[in-house]
């Protein structure tokens, strides 16, 4: 104990003679240490503060191992998924979809879920008419390059299997154009919360499944709950039309209804509550068991918004009627106002930590109708009201995103659906040009090296000079996985660390344990360019990163570093480290 003692209260890292089995000896002191709250399977534990020398940066090492002999949660392999919203409808990029470079993109991020919906999709109309050879549902005259849309669509039908199409950059310049006068009505649209009525095509839903399906994502549609009857039930008609003509391509599709019922008064003056809502839900529950092709088809539900008092009392009455209608409980989270947002707000830890306490509310409320049911994160981003320019596309808003990330894997949160793949205002992950964005990149990344078993970690950290009131555990933040199973470049039984550092110093990490004596490969992920924080493009490991062409994506090569080597995190930075070969029991097997 003594010998614990010395180590632990003078700062050196644990030499190589120490006797085996230390580390474990050492184990009631890590913890009183800690500086994580660690995943477990009842939640979050409460960190004690780990302090920091005065006048020394950099000097804190910190000592990390994992539990490899067995995961605290698992996930889907879905985990990470997209959103598209109905405004694209509206403002053509629709047409867009088959684009080479956005299905690279995309499928990049694949294995995951497309999830069809937004604010518009309880004003969106089916209409089962298809515009093309057969004559326009649109004038030919109501954009400039309306012909080239019918002309690429023919093109497009020829084609067998995957639908894919080279625009010319003169058409996606005439498209940015339209696009660019139609962002100031759906803005109007947005801040007045009065919104028009939207018609998809038949042709309009078979281009977006059209991208789904070759993108290798698996679309789930999002209908109209807004059609009442007189006596506030929900009107089907329309949704059965979509179901049929679906069901009549045999299009593999999950289904929901309506998005942020909690809303609805604000919209229309009329509002909906749980309770009924609900016996919506049975109903299209039951439409889908009458379609051959829909009647095991997955349905989620009541993507309610952030869970205020009214917002659990609405979801508390979906749950007592529809608890076990549903395949996964789905809510919608935005940390900040986007039109306030400043570089500073996602540098946080208190802006951060708030979904903590939102995953509690929700899953208070499961536990009590539906233990055990699922829970989704669906329409989360970074700012709501579409985001700012600048930001909340830039690398700063990075952090927020992937700390999102570790934070529901930790918590078991099956499923996050990022808002938006393409074109939502300035939340989205690949712009107008199909160039990606710095949360895109962190997104592959996250794909490639992360697997669905989340493992618990346990950190200590050492100081020369131990003094109270300072905390560096909000500001660093450490999650582990077993390495994904896709990734052919690392055997089973590999680990992958992602690291959050928000300091403005760097933070030194020794791997202990199982860890240690492992060779490493980072994939440090920083700005590029003059634009610090506020920059739209990345480098990993010192090469920026950017598509190889229209239909490469570039490779994503790793900095090996040498065995027992201390892990130097740089400030205001995000990194993943895959620790090779540790054989570890958790991640043997999928």
């Amino acid at each position: 104990s003594e010998l614990i003692r010395g180590f632990l209260l003078s700062g050196m890292p644990c030499p190589s003679s120490c006797p085996p089995g230390l580390l474990a000896l050492m184990a009631p002191g890590l913890a009183l240490m800690a500086t994580f709250s660690l995943p477990s399977q009842a939640g979050d534990r409460r960190a004690l503060p780990v302090e920091k020398s005065p006048g020394v940066k950099g000097r804190t090492l910190i000592l990390l191992d994992v539990n490899t002999k067995s995961p605290v949660r698992i996930i889907s392999e879905n985990f990470l998924s997209l959103q598209l919203d109905p405004s694209i409808i509206h403002d053509g990029w629709l047409d867009f979809l088959s684009s080479r470079r956005l299905v690279t993109l995309a499928r990049g991020l694949a294995p995951a879920f497309l999830r069809f919906a937004g604010k518009r999709t309880d004003f969106l109309q089916f209409h089962n008419v298809k515009e093309g050879r057969g004559g326009l549902a649109i004038s030919l005259f109501s954009f400039p390059f309306a012909v080239d849309i019918v002309r690429s669509d023919i093109a497009l039908d020829k084609q067998k299997g995957c639908k894919i199409a080279q625009h010319p950059d003169i058409m996606l310049d005439l498209q940015r154009e339209k696009a660019a006068q139609m962002h100031l009505v759906l803005l109007k649209e947005q801040f007045s919360n009065t919104y028009s009525n939207l018609t998809l095509t038949a042709r309009s839903l078979d281009k977006l499944y059209n991208f789904a399906d070759c993108s290798g994502l698996h679309l789930i549609f999002a209908l109209n709950a807004l059609r009442r009857n007189p006596n506030n039930s929900w009107n089907s008609s329309n949704a059965l039309s979509l179901l049929k003509y679906s069901a009549s391509k045999k299009y593999n599709i999950s289904w929901e209804l309506g998005n942020e019922p909690n809303n609805y008064r604000t919209l229309i003056g009329r509002s909906v509550n749980g309770s009924q809502l609900g016996k919506d839900y049975i109903q299209l529950r039951s439409l889908l068991q009458l379609i051959r092709t829909y009647s095991r088809a997955n349905l989620y539900g009541p993507n309610i918004g952030r869970p205020r008092k009214n917002v659990i009392a609405l979801l508390e009455g979906f749950m007592k009627v529809a608890g076990s209608t549903v395949d996964a409980v789905t809510w919608q989270h935005y940390y900040i106002d986007g039109r306030v947002a400043k570089v500073t707000d996602f540098l946080k830890t208190r802006l951060l930590d708030t979904l903590s306490d939102q995953i509690r509310k929700i899953q208070k409320v499961l536990n009590t109708y539906t233990p055990g049911k699922k829970i989704w994160l669906e329409g989360v981003g970074t700012t709501s009201a579409g985001g700012m320019n600048n930001l909340s596309d830039s690398y700063a808003a990075g952090f927020l995103w992937l700390n999102t990330l570790g934070l529901l894997a930790s918590q078991g949160i099956d499923v996050v659906v990022r808002h938006s793949f393409l074109n939502h205002g300035h939340n989205h992950l690949v712009d107008q040009n199909f160039n990606p964005l710095p949360d895109y990149w962190l997104s592959l990344l996250y794909k490639r090296l992360i697997g669905p078993k989340v493992l618990a970690i346990h950190v200590a950290g050492l100081q020369r000079k131990p003094r109270p009131g300072r905390v560096i555990r909000d500001k660093l933040r450490i999650y582990a996985h077993c390495t994904s199973y896709h990734n052919h470049n690392y055997v089973r039984g590999s680990i992958t660390l992602y690291i959050i550092n928000l300091h403005r110093s760097r933070k030194k990490i020794k791997l202990a344990g199982t860890l240690r004596d492992k060779i490493v490969h980072q994939y440090l992920l920083q700005p590029y360019g003059k634009d610090g924080l506020h920059s739209k493009s990345v480098q990993l490991n010192g090469q920026p990163l950017a598509m190889v062409d229209d239909g490469t994506l570039p490779e994503l090569k790793p900095r090996p570093l040498r065995a027992g080597r201390t892990l130097v995190i740089p400030p205001l930075t995000m990194s993943f480290y895959v620790v090779k070969n540790v054989n570890a029991l958790a991640c043997r097997y999928r």
